[in-house]
């Protein structure tokens, strides 16, 4: 506007000759001009916000703004699978170990009371509730159990084996390995009501079981010490592993086992010990490197003899991409895979483990998946089988998969019914894409549970 001002001053000055009014008037067509422009750009836009008419047709007005339209809702990140789980190294699975607690789940275990059983950071913690166990769902007969402890100031608790679910009394029908102060009459070490045991053990610090359950003997070693060595004169055959809560807090990591006794299946050389059907499309050899070969499908090898309550342990590699095939146990003898079968086949969904394509290895087929497809395909994996009673369990890699119990009611036939009594094992040829190796075939049956 200033520029403006400074025309106008100088339109008003009086003409002094004719030339000078002819250039003045050529002015005033000029300044009037520029005042008209300077006069719209006043009213339309002299001003710091001021738009070309194009630019502001391409902006929403000021005065009718658009309609409120609600914010797309942000979608939900897809859920993740379970982080992988810490498996047992090569040389435990070469062993026979299995892990009890997968350091994530109370998958396998069950509590007798209401109390805070939880788990954090790795470990298994209770600190108050009703006393009692936390027991495992499957039973053990003759084993090796490692624990790691670590129970604060004035903790009273224990770990229980060969106990039921409900223990009564410690004297006659557990075996209770104590976890108490110094001052108690069956401290740390100790078998309560059995045996007393002389260790220093501090509290608020790691510290870690091994007991040896065999027959009728218990051996223990705290901090790979030997601190007790107790023979039962009336032994307990088998039972379930309990974690006490009886006062105070106590936390409980790296719970492993190894089953003890067992007894080979296959002696790497031939096929002695098991019935061949010829006539059936699968064909079972014996490689050089003494394993076990299944060929092509349907088709089966079975056990002479006969298991009812037992804990199986093997090795196995497919050689392709999502086989199919199955250990079958508890089976009516000479007919074809009639028999409770555990699962193997590798493949799994969705790019997550925990949504097996089949079942899934270690679980029981037509009845529970596994709840992870732990295996690869192309690569040996161990798998561990417990039949007891109705329960069944299977680990993979030292990992539990599955726990399941039978609760339909007796029938000879377990296709139709719950099947106690011992039938064979039998390995699955499945169909003509079979091409499956089996290695350490070993098995232990159990003995019934005495008091």
């Amino acid at each position: 506007m200033l520029l403006c001002r400074n025309y106008l001053a100088f339109a008003v000055q009086k003409p002094r000759s004719f030339r000078e009014a002819g250039f003045l008037g050529s002015f005033f067509r000029i300044a009037f001009g520029i005042l008209g422009l300077c006069l719209a750009v006043g009213l339309f836009g002299c001003s710091p916000a001021a738009q070309h008419p194009q630019a502001a047709a391409n902006q929403p007005a000021a005065a009718a703004p658009a309609p409120s339209v609600a914010p797309t809702p942000e979608a939900k990140p897809a859920s993740k699978p379970d982080p992988d789980p810490v498996l047992l190294g090569s040389e435990e699975l070469a062993e026979g170990w299995i892990s009890l607690f997968d350091g994530q789940t109370l998958f396998g275990w069950k509590a007798d009371s209401q109390a805070d059983w939880r788990v954090e950071d790795g470990t298994i913690v209770v600190s108050s509730g009703e006393k009692g166990l936390l027991y495992t769902t499957t039973q053990f007969c003759n084993y090796v159990l490692k624990v790691d402890f670590r129970a604060e100031q004035g903790t009273n608790s224990g770990i229980f084996l060969h106990t039921p679910p409900k223990k009564q009394e410690p004297a006659t029908d557990c075996y209770e390995l104590n976890i108490a102060q110094a001052d108690n009459p069956f401290p740390t070490g100790s078998l309560v009501e059995r045996q007393k045991a002389e260790a220093e053990v501090t509290s608020g610090q790691w510290h870690s079981y091994e007991v040896t359950v065999d027959g009728d003997r218990v051996l223990v070693k705290l901090d790979g010490q030997q601190v007790l060595d107790y023979t039962d004169p009336k032994p307990l055959r088998r039972g379930h592993i309990g974690l006490q809560l009886n006062s105070g807090r106590i936390a409980f990591r790296n719970i492993r086992l190894k089953p003890l006794g067992l007894n080979s299946l296959f002696n790497g050389r031939d096929l002695e010990g098991w019935k061949t059907y010829p006539k059936m499309p699968s064909k079972f050899t014996v490689t050089e490197a003494g394993e076990l070969h299944v060929e092509n499908g349907r088709g089966q090898l079975e056990s002479e003899g006969s298991y009812g309550d037992f804990a199986l342990q093997l090795e196995c590699q497919t050689h392709a991409p999502r086989l199919n095939s199955g250990l079958f146990f508890r089976c009516i003898p000479g007919e074809e895979m009639n028999g409770y079968e555990c699962q193997i086949h590798n493949g799994f969904q969705n790019d997550d483990r925990t949504q097996p394509q089949d079942c899934g290895t270690g679980g029981f087929f037509r009845r529970q998946n596994a709840r992870r497809v732990v295996a690869d395909d192309l690569k040996w994996f161990h798998m561990t089988l417990i039949a007891d009673g109705p329960h069944m369990a299977a680990w993979v890699n030292g990992y539990q998969v599955s726990d399941w119990t039978d609760d339909r009611p007796a029938h000879e036939n377990p296709r139709k019914g719950l099947r106690l009594e011992p039938g064979t094992i039998m390995i699955q040829g499945h169909d003509p894409t079979t091409n499956i190796s089996f290695r350490n075939l070993r098995i232990v049956e159990w003995a019934q549970r005495s008091l």
